[in-house]
């Protein structure tokens, strides 16, 4: 029988010990996701994000270095998770923050929701290994522990438009990308 939807470990963390994302109760929606090394995520507020919000806030002029100083600073974090998802073709996999990270430690998922299509599974940059987008709000640096549960994953169906055309297009990208030329 084929397997329809689940999760596997990528191969360089075959010997790592890690635990395939779980739901937690019988009503649970999400399949936890366990931070798959230690891992640090500093604050914002010490990486001189301060600097740059005094000269936003006292309309100073921004130069390139400023803008390319901001865009370090408040650029996420890739938490690795060693863990890949299949799914059919009309599936996607959304990852979602914990409930508890914002509220407790400070962390916040810059995008909001991340989005796993069937076809980033086995893609040839990264294995499709699922990586957490984070960013540390709070004042001290998150110190992640390997096995932690970080975001929570939940399969969905989706749906397309009627006069939609036939795509032809196939991944060629690994995470942030569809591959496409043009994409994001």
């Amino acid at each position: 029988m084929m397997k329809k939807r689940g999760f596997e470990i990528v191969a360089r963390y075959q010997d790592a010990n890690l635990n395939l994302p779980t739901r937690q109760t019988k009503m649970a929606a999400g399949y936890d996701f366990e931070v798959a090394e230690d891992f640090e995520i500093p604050s914002i507020w010490r990486l001189d994000f301060v600097r740059i919000f005094r000269l936003i806030r006292n309309a100073h002029e921004l130069n390139e270095r400023d803008y390319s100083l901001a865009s370090d600073i408040l650029k996420p974090f890739l938490v690795p998770t060693g863990i890949k998802a299949y799914m059919p073709a009309n599936e996607v996999l959304i990852l979602a923050n914990r409930s508890s990270n914002p509220l407790k430690r400070g962390l916040i998922l810059p995008n909001g929701i991340g989005v796993i299509d069937a076809d980033y599974y086995n893609n040839p940059n990264n294995e499709g290994e699922i990586f957490v987008q984070l960013i540390n709000f709070g004042v001290r640096t998150a110190k992640l522990h390997k096995g932690e549960r970080i975001a929570q994953g939940i399969f969905t169906q989706f749906m397309t438009t009627d006069d939609e055309e036939e795509i032809v297009n196939d991944r060629t990208g690994g995470f942030g990308s569809s591959g496409v030329k043009g994409g994001n």
